[in-house]
């Protein structure tokens, strides 16, 4: 069982609104960054760990847009973007400048819309 399991139907809509969101920006980033758009290129060139490491943040951010669309793992995809995007604030501020703001929004959606489908225990099921 999910918190949404006991969601009015508003609370619910405005849940899958942020999710479909959320996947159309990862989605948008992790097309970008896999298809080695010049300005993604350049930002993991100023990180240091290697092209390599834009693949995997590419293929992580596509992954977890699949995830929050569907809703069996909605819950696994919004803690895989907000831990990324946690990443990604840290980034920003010790390595590569810039502004973290962007970061900072996708990853606190990221972290309500995970905390919104957690799962419950059946003691707190019971409860609720």
């Amino acid at each position: 069982m999910t918190s949404s399991t006991f969601s009015s139907p508003t609370q619910r809509r405005i849940v899958w609104g942020l999710r479909i969101l959320l996947a159309l920006a990862f989605g948008a980033a992790g097309i970008a960054k896999l298809s080695g758009a010049p300005q993604m290129v350049q930002v993991f060139e100023a990180i240091g760990f290697g092209q390599w490491f834009r693949y995997v943040t590419g293929v992580v951010e596509v992954g977890g847009a699949v995830l929050l669309l569907v809703p069996a793992t909605g819950f696994l995809g919004g803690l895989l973007m907000a831990v990324t995007m946690v990443f990604g604030v840290a980034t920003h501020l010790v390595l590569i400048g810039g502004n973290p703001a962007p970061a900072m929004v996708l990853a606190l959606l990221s972290a309500f819309v995970t905390w919104r489908l957690r799962p419950l225990t059946r003691l707190a099921a019971r409860a609720a």
